[in-house]
């Protein structure tokens, strides 16, 4: 049983029954219940919809009226016979109820006294008459009037003993829930046994009972008075029940109720009270949870999992800390798009296009890119490549990443990884951890919605390594296409299907890169760019972009070829175009600036005026003559792209000792120890005499000495440069060599063959040596690369020697004996 509620007819608010000084009595007689069964029921009555109550007849009930209907309603009433109809509506949201929002049976009240409160609204104290049935609705405005019947109370069973045993056991459980409510008073006690009559007590039961509106409606519309009594009295043992239950858990942990205990008991007294206004509840929340997950296209495994996680949050105090984590976990689980993906567009040549339009050359990776289309559209599915793009910088690689997104019609995701050292930021973290969040693999792909989005994960090979594991080992799983239909997440703790997912990976560095996780990808090189290649994308992209940023358009600046070769060749010694961009910036900015002082300045900008603005240029043509003896041209790789280098190689008096400088590496210097050692044990063959090895110390140096300088690729390089000196023979002009020797005087061929024709070409070389193995790689190049070089291949260092050296000597030759 509850207390006696007023019923706000608006806000739904409840307020107590009238104080003690009120003068009301809500009981009546059997005399009174005489008086009320000879009233006839008027065939017309203005109806008053009630939100969250229902009214019985007989049983007195305050009502505050709030809307502007209902307060008209009772005024009209109030001033003539005092009688209205009473219904329940059946949605307590709705603001004007008509006759499909009211329930059809209610009862027909008396008005008792009518009260205007402080705050504006209208207390009106009703009594409940006799039941009726709506017959038909006859007027809408300004409140609802309807034609109404009697509904007759079916009262044969009065007099039977069984129906006079209900009324004793209805007694008898509305005392005891008195007695074991502690929020009842006492004098409910009195009022229960001086209810002389059996209807009313069922009704005054009935309207005091803690039930929801829809039940209340049931009891009332029970023509038979026996059966309203059974269900009063069914309803009444509930109730009895959960009281009880409810005091004797109290009773038993009231010793060792601790403070969590406590906020959960208090939270579901507050849950209850939130119900009863109307607002939504936690349960209200999980069941959302629950529609939500039958739209999910996911495994009967996490389907299990979400189950068993929410029943394991239904039953957490939503005040302990773990409830937030909990929820946030299945809150993650709803989010992620388990078995959406984005389809594909297979129109080929418009794939081409986009990654025409957006890249200039690359044709390697775009070749990639469609052949995966192609596959698409013929097997309509398949697992996705793990390509990796290594190149130098500036070259273009992430960039390519979003041109294949559109082309494929896909969502475009990127992950750094420079710098990377927690393993966790791969895996995620379990959720037992404070601050636990899943991997970043996992939030990017709830971020971008499908689970096939292009995912480029820039900078592998600068993954690093900390006593919080190893990142490019938790990297292994993510790109096996073998593995990766299952990743784990430490987070996430279910599988999750990663095959889909188009993964692109750069690096710089193949050699940074573990190889167990180089295994797992396709490599594909991006070589840099041609002088010409680097004008085209100039033209294209990199101006166009430039004056947009910089608010201009093509009538505010005007770079010709010729000026952009000039930035090229004269600002700029790359294999990328990110420098390339900055000094074209520079440019821009120099316009910019005219225009904003509204200074007068040539559109049309002139080498000179290029000159003016970036400065004198940076770099000349590398390549030194060949005046001197043992100073040879090299061909390198470096992480930024090709260079060339210088060997230089002089002899002293002394006994024979080798010196080497120029920052070298310890590759480096062994190929120069081979070097030295051939030549002792093949002078005579090269036109030296032994003795002069013994009279003559030589010291080796590669300029530029504060860059660090490795790898075999300089073998052949050293050898020619110590023969020079030896023979004081000329080097063949504008040659440039690479290749790593041995012991025997074999060539072997070297990596970074593109790169290293590119610098030759930079530096105005005509005729590079290399290995015969590496034809193969100049086969691979295109020949815009390689117009104007001429190629020597050979297998052993006497090739090289006789290619490598003319017979004429240097100026000023040393005389050597």
């Amino acid at each position: 049983m509850s207390k006696p509620k007023i019923m706000h007819l608006d806000n739904l608010s409840l307020h107590s029954m009238l104080n003690e000084d009120s003068e009301l009595i809500p009981l009546m007689t059997p005399e009174d219940e005489e008086i009320i069964n000879k009233e006839s029921v008027p065939e017309v009555l203005a109806i008053l919809p009630l939100r969250n109550t229902v009214l019985f007849p007989g049983v007195v009930i305050p009502i505050t009226a709030g809307r502007d209907t209902s307060i008209q309603l009772i005024k009209d009433a109030n001033k003539g016979d005092k009688v209205i109809g009473v219904v329940a509506q059946k949605n307590e949201d709705v603001e004007e109820p008509g006759l499909k929002d009211i329930h059809t049976t209610g009862v027909v009240a008396q008005i008792l006294r009518v009260l205007k409160m402080p705050d504006g609204n209208t207390t009106v104290i009703i009594q409940g008459k006799k039941r009726f049935e709506i017959d038909a609705v006859i007027q809408d405005k300004p409140y609802l009037k309807a034609t109404v019947k009697e509904a007759v109370d079916d009262r044969s069973a009065e007099n039977e003993k069984e129906f006079n045993a209900i009324i004793d056991s209805i007694k008898e459980q509305a005392l005891e829930v008195i007695k074991e409510n502690p929020m009842l008073p006492s004098e409910a006690s009195f009022a229960i046994k001086n209810i002389k009559s059996n209807s009313f007590l069922v009704n005054f039961i009935s309207s005091n009972m803690d039930l929801s509106v829809a039940n209340k409606q049931v009891i009332l519309e029970k023509d038979n008075l026996k059966e309203r009594a059974l269900l009063a009295l069914k309803n009444l043992n509930k109730e009895l029940q959960k009281l009880k239950l409810r005091n004797d858990i109290q009773s038993k942990t009231r010793e060792d109720l601790d403070q969590q205990q406590r906020e959960y008991y208090l939270h579901q007294q507050l849950k209850t009270i939130q119900e009863e206004l109307g607002g939504a509840s936690n349960d209200e929340e999980l069941e959302e949870m629950r529609v939500k997950a039958k739209t999910k296209k996911w495994s009967k495994e996490v389907g299990e999992t979400f189950e068993k996680e929410i029943n394991r949050l239904k039953r957490m105090n939503p005040q302990a800390a773990e409830y937030g984590v909990q929820r946030s976990y299945l809150e993650l689980l709803l989010e992620l798009p388990w078995g959406i993906y984005s389809e594909d567009k297979f129109d080929l040549k418009h794939a081409t296009k986009v990654l025409d339009r957006d890249h200039f050359g690359l044709e390697k990776v775009k070749e990639r890119i469609i052949e995966h289309l192609a596959v698409l559209k013929l097997k309509g599915d398949m697992k996705s490549p793990i390509i990796c793009l290594y190149g130098p910088p500036g070259v273009g690689k992430t960039s390519l990443g979003k041109s294949v997104a559109e082309s494929l019609g896909r969502k475009y995701v990127r992950m750094s990884l420079g710098g990377l050292r927690d393993e966790a930021e791969i895996r995620g973290h379990r959720k037992t951890y404070i601050g636990a969040m899943p991997g970043r693999l996992i939030q990017n792909l709830k971020k971008a919605g499908t689970s096939n989005p292009v995912f480029v994960l820039d900078e592998i090979d600068k993954l690093g390594q900390s006593h919080q594991g190893d990142p490019s080992s938790a990297m292994l799983e993510v790109l096996d296409p073998e593995q990766n239909e299952e990743f784990y997440d430490n987070y996430l703790e279910v599988g999750y299907d990663l095959s889909k997912v188009l993964f692109i990976a750069t690096a710089n560095n193949l050699g940074q890169i573990p190889w167990a996780l180089r295994d797992r990808m396709e490599i594909i090189n991006v070589s840099g760019y041609t002088i010409e290649e680097k004008l085209e994308i100039a033209k294209r992209h990199l101006l166009p972009k430039q004056l947009k940023e910089h608010g201009l358009s093509n009538e505010h600046l005007k770079l010709g070829k010729k000026q952009l070769e000039v930035i090229v060749e004269g600002y700029t010694r790359e294999s990328g175009v990110r420098g390339l961009e900055k000094q074209i910036a520079k440019v821009v900015r120099f316009a910019a600036k005219s225009i904003a002082l509204e200074e007068a300045y040539d559109i049309a900008v002139s080498s000179e005026k290029v000159e003016d603005i970036l400065g004198t240029p940076r770099f000349r043509d590398k390549f030194e003559n060949n005046d001197v003896a043992g100073v040879v041209t090299g061909l390198a790789w470096t992480s930024v792209g090709g260079d060339i280098l210088f060997i230089e190689s002089i002899l002293s008096k002394g006994k024979g000792a080798l010196s080497i400088t120029g920052n070298l590496g310890t590759v480096m210097k062994e190929s120069a120890t081979i070097a030295m050692k051939y030549i002792k044990s093949n002078a005579e063959a090269f036109g030296i005499k032994p003795e002069l090895l013994e009279k003559y110390d030589v010291h080796i140096h590669v300029p530029e000495g504060a860059t660090p300088k490795d790898g075999p690729s300089a073998g052949i390089t050293m050898l020619t440069s110590l023969v020079s000196s030896y023979t004081q023979r000329k080097i063949k002009n504008k040659l440039a060599m690479t290749g790593e020797i041995t012991l025997r005087g074999k060539v072997l061929p070297v990596g970074g063959i593109k790169e290293k024709i590119l610098a030759a070409k930079r530096a105005n070389i005509k005729e590079i040596i290399l290995c015969k193995d590496n034809e193969k790689d100049i086969l691979e190049i295109k020949e815009s690369y390689l117009k104007g070089l001429k190629f020597h291949y050979v297998t052993d260092m006497h090739e090289v020697i006789d290619i490598a050296l003319t017979k004429q000597k240097v100026k000023n030759a040393k005389k050597l004996a």
